[in-house]
């Protein structure tokens, strides 16, 4: 039985003309497919290899050479995904207090879902926002100069 729909399938065959080789399109089929499904499953992972004509373990390595990807349905991705960044200059600017202010509010460490499924809180290292630092990354977007008000009312937005 198939773990990826016929839309993703599709989406996925979609990408091959834009590609000089098929062995390209391993990173955007992955996001596609963790973004659908808020994971990557090993049985996804052989789905992915067949649609590319690659052996299952060049997808692996692919996915695990980056932090973003999770494996596990234990580990699937709250509806929303808030990075809080701990670069330098966000760590100068109140990062470490940020995070921990976050932590305190979502009652989640940094890697866990809160339990109404809706928020993943994490850290990372630099998400290229250094003049609004502190910043987060909710998804693909910044928001910037962060303070824990601001957190909050973010928090409240997504839980609506």
């Amino acid at each position: 039985m198939s773990v990826l729909s016929e839309d993703i399938k599709n989406r996925i065959r979609a990408l091959l003309p834009k590609y000089p080789r098929k062995q390209a399109v391993t990173l955007p089929a992955l996001h596609m497919v963790h973004d659908e499904y808020r994971h990557v499953s090993p049985e996804a992972v052989v789905e992915i290899a067949e649609i590319l004509e690659l052996h299952p373990s060049e997808v692996q390595d692919t996915m695990t050479f980056y932090a973003f990807f999770k494996e596990k349905e234990s580990e699937k991705l709250g509806k929303e995904r808030v990075w809080v960044c701990r670069g330098l200059a966000c760590m100068l600017r109140g990062a470490y207090e940020l995070i921990d202010h976050c932590e305190h509010k979502l009652g989640v460490h940094c890697g866990q879902t809160t339990a109404d499924g809706k928020i993943t809180l994490e850290f990372a290292e630099c998400i290229g926002a250094c003049d609004g630092a502190p910043a987060i990354l909710r998804n693909d977007e910044h928001v910037m100069n962060v303070t824990p008000e601001k957190a909050d009312g973010l928090f409240a937005e997504i839980r609506k």
